[in-house]
């Protein structure tokens, strides 16, 4: 069996006269937010949430929030931390945990919520304060 090489591509640049630019989101035709090797997709969440970031490295964002707005700009960078946080160790979760730092806490749902034990009390998930979104909001308050 043989290999072969795929067709080759023309180069970007050209001593220092750009070729070819890489164009992602709105510019690329695509209308979704768009980050370079991270799938962004709109889709209902629910209630009061905004964005989501899984563990196979995508995003979600909520199909309430205007396409282009600042809102949606704020949502993706902030999905974005998580979804770098995932890919180098630093988070990860499960139906039952969430692993930050090397610290484990415990999540299960109570009463039909998610809740998550923070300094040994419950807390519901999405209310804020918890260690990984607050370094997801680089120390300031959202304004979404």
């Amino acid at each position: 069996m043989g290999f072969k090489l795929g067709k080759g591509r023309a180069p970007i640049a050209t001593s220092g006269r750009i070729n070819k630019k890489m164009r992602f989101g709105k510019e690329s035709g695509d209308g979704n937010a768009s980050v370079p090797g991270t799938p962004v997709v709109r889709k209902d969440l629910e209630p009061g949430v905004l964005g989501e970031a899984n563990m196979d490295g995508s995003i979600y964002i909520s199909n309430t929030i205007e396409p282009g707005s600042d809102i949606e700009r704020q949502v993706v960078n902030h999905e974005m931390r998580h979804a770098t946080d995932m890919r180098v160790g630093k988070l990860a979760y499960g139906d039952d945990f969430i692993r930050y730092n090397g610290e484990t806490y415990i999540r299960k749902t109570i009463n039909g919520k998610d809740m998550i034990m923070v300094d040994g009390q419950w807390r519901q998930a999405g209310d804020g304060g918890f260690p990984w979104e607050d370094d997801a909001n680089n120390g300031i308050d959202p304004v979404i």
